[in-house]
């Protein structure tokens, strides 16, 4: 499609790379199969050799014949002891079903997948900690139900971009680290490994540096679950630092921009500079949480093998970990295009000094008339103001119950705490990379 071409970003899992993971995991179980003593060392490393040789395999037959056994393994698996010949057959798929293959390859496709997304995620949190750095104390104005509110800082809102990047980037650590493998023939007995399944399955783990399970997960599917979960968490957090650009980006915000040369005109209006990075990273991430509640649907499968619920999440994942990496990558061409106008923040928060100055009024009015009368005494004082169409600071010195003049005098913005919560999400973001992990 048009649309997958115009936005995809990156390396993303397709056909081939689900072929070469198949491969893998048939390879790999043919030298498991050996250590246990299954089949002969020779005749395993032949079919290791023909797995990582696709040229040797038949495999216009195998794309043909996929459809015939609703997976591609039984025509794969007929090529490749047509490859390797007689002699080496027997350690071809030993004690498998093509469920193992199947699943123990998506395993393989999702830490490939997640560790190019990962990748994405660091360079963009790594230009969050470099503007936090140099903008700390910088101030926007912040904006609550899309409606002006309080005076921000650049550094906060930068930071808390970055916490996010650096909160999903240690939940793809822990679900990459927890990846299984998938081993339990034809029903889950292990019946067809001779009394060596249980070592078989550990021995292929331990090959493709998968996590080992007691049981297999067959139609209990966590593993898929965790993936698909920590996907969508990636997109969220991608989709929001994008949308705030897309926002700040505003002709009338223009307190950001993305300046990347050839990128954001317009085929109609010359004058158009379009945040295009930030509007395909949001774009990607939007397809996400529809593939994510699909493979969630599916999670309902029935005794030993889902019909149709598994099927369904070799596409969906596929598509998942290429949207996802895609609005990753986009995401990272949009904060190193990024140009902030502080000069334009201070003077939006200058402009919008009466939300302040209300604030100011509700605190000055609060020994006297509580907390609550107090911020209603503050919000009549705004709504007088505007149906005067006076500025507030008007009608605040009118006050008698308050020094009007001090609080107008004071109007300096009030950012609270925000650049030692700024050097908090820095200093945690430092021990994180220092320790080689997210």
């Amino acid at each position: 499609m048009i649309l997958d071409a115009t936005f995809a970003r990156g390396p993303v899992p397709a056909g081939d790379a689900w072929l070469v993971a198949l491969l893998e995991v048939e390879g790999a179980l043919a030298r498991a199969a050996a250590r246990v003593g299954l089949v002969a060392g020779a005749a395993a490393e032949e079919v290791s050799r023909a797995c990582a040789d696709p040229a040797r395999l038949d495999l216009a037959t195998v794309h043909r014949h996929a459809g015939d056994a609703g997976n591609p393994v039984p025509p794969l698996v007929r090529a490749l002891r047509d490859a390797v010949g007689p002699h080496a057959a027997r350690a071809v798929h030993p004690g498998a079903t093509s469920q193992d293959v199947v699943d123990t390859a998506a395993m393989l496709l999702a830490r490939r997948g997640l560790q190019l997304i990962d990748q994405a995620l660091a360079e963009s949190a790594s230009t969050c900690a470099r503007l936090a750095t140099e903008h700390r104390d910088d101030v926007l104005i912040g904006r609550t139900l899309l409606q002006q509110a309080l005076p921000v800082t650049v550094g906060l809102k930068t930071a808390t971009w970055l916490a996010g990047l650096d909160g999903v980037r240690s939940r793809i650590a822990a679900v990459s680290a927890g990846l299984p493998v998938q081993f339990g023939g034809a029903v889950g007995t292990l019946a067809a490994s001779s009394g060596s399944g249980v070592d078989l399955r550990r021995e292929l783990a331990a090959e493709l540096g998968l996590r080992s399970t007691d049981v297999p997960w067959s139609t209990v599917r966590l593993p898929i679950a965790d993936v698909a979960g920590v996907l969508g968490a990636a997109a969220g957090v991608v989709a929001t630092i994008a949308l705030d650009v897309v926002l700040l980006a505003q002709t009338e915000v223009a307190e950001v921009t993305e300046v990347a040369e050839g990128r954001g005109g317009s085929s109609a209006m010359p004058h158009k500079a379009n945040p295009v990075a930030a509007i395909s990273a949001r774009a990607c991430a939007r397809r996400a949480p529809g593939m994510v509640a699909t493979l969630f649907a599916a999670m309902e499968q029935e005794h030993e093998r889902g019909a149709g619920t598994w099927h369904v999440e070799w596409p969906t994942l596929t598509d998942l970990l290429g949207t996802v990496g895609s609005a990753a990558a986009w995401l990272t061409e949009c904060l190193a295009s990024l140009r902030l106008d502080p000069d334009r923040m201070a003077a939006t928060v200058a402009a919008a000094g009466d939300a302040q100055l209300a604030g100011a009024l509700a605190d000055a009015l609060t020994p006297a008339l509580g907390a609550d009368a107090a911020h209603d005494a503050a919000a009549a004082a705004v709504r007088e103001a505007a149906a005067a169409g006076r500025p507030l600071a008007d009608v605040v010195l009118e006050r008698a119950d308050v020094d009007g003049a001090a609080l107008v005098a004071d109007s300096a913005p009030d950012t609270g705490e925000a650049g030692a919560q700024t050097d908090a999400a820095l200093a945690a973001h430092t021990i994180a990379v220092q320790g080689g992990h997210p």
